[in-house]
């Protein structure tokens, strides 16, 4: 009898722990599911259920910056009209540019939003969104410089160029000639753009090689210095999210696809760049 109620006892246990998986395992069901919605696919694919963690590196204006204590820029509201339509609550995390991609694949972020830029590099780490916007690069040198082209940008080791450290102008920068670059011998890497243009004012480098809207802000914030008048480089901007997180990039392509065709984006973008009229115009 004692064998018979411990076998009973073994079954029930086994019966229970089946029941809690099965329920843990309905919870996140895949995105193509005909009773799934969007907000669903993406809620049951995020770390906290309900909210969206995004990386970011608030200090790129007009994309991602700090203002009265809170986080304003494109990015952010973009990023805010994704989680409404998700019917999430948006969390930010400001980090070092670098350590996005390392997060997001990794699980600690959900998407990484900083006026990032799709490489085939980044592409072997996360997947990416549809593009949002048009970035431009762009190369600040000082008003009395000798140098007053991007012909005049020199990898012989006569000058050096600031970029902040991890970013497609670090990247394209520290390549060789052969492929458009100056060499990594003569890139000086800084933790943000305005460590860069600190570096040009104080003589360390005699150009910093940027986004054209952040170098607007910098060249505006900073007497004594000036835009160079050709696009250095043009390249898309997008969402980075981990490659096994499919449902959430489903529906953050969505997201984007509907606040696009509803205008939102143009005009999140036009609020932080009156000239521009279009998301393409946006950098």
């Amino acid at each position: 009898m004692k064998k018979i109620i411990a076998i009973i006892m073994a079954l029930t246990m086994v019966c229970a722990l089946a029941l809690v998986f099965t329920s843990c395992t309905d919870n996140k069901a895949p995105v193509n599911e005909e009773n799934s919605t969007e907000a669903d696919a993406a809620t049951s694919m995020t770390a906290t259920e309900g909210v969206l963690v995004m990386a970011t590196n608030a200090a790129f204006p007009p994309y991602e910056f700090v203002e009265g204590g809170e986080y304003a820029g494109i990015d952010v509201e973009i990023a805010e009209k994704i989680a409404e339509k998700l019917g999430m609550t948006l969390e930010i995390k400001d980090v070092d540019f670098g350590a996005i991609i390392g997060g997001v694949q990794s699980g600690k972020f959900d998407m990484g939003m900083a006026g990032m830029t799709v490489t085939d590099e980044r592409l072997e780490s996360v997947n990416f969104s549809t593009t949002y916007a048009t970035g431009i690069q762009v190369v600040i040198v000082a008003e009395d410089s000798d140098i007053k082209s991007l012909d005049d940008l020199k990898g012989d080791g006569s000058m050096k160029f600031g970029v902040q450290q991890d970013t497609t102008g670090d990247i394209y920068a520290s390549d060789t000639a052969e492929n458009g670059g100056y060499g990594e011998e003569n890139v000086i890497r800084y933790k943000t753009g305005a460590d860069a243009v600190q570096a040009l004012k104080s003589g360390k480098v005699q150009a910093v090689i940027i986004d054209n809207e952040p170098a607007k802000s910098f060249v505006a914030a900073n007497e004594g210095l000036k835009i160079l008048d050709a696009e250095w480089a043009v390249e898309d901007y997008a969402i980075a999210i981990a490659k096994e997180n499919t449902a959430l990039l489903t529906a953050v392509n969505g997201a984007l696809a509907a606040l696009e065709a509803d205008g939102i984006i143009d005009a999140i973008i036009a609020k932080y760049i009156p000239s521009a009229e279009t998301a393409s115009e946006a950098a």
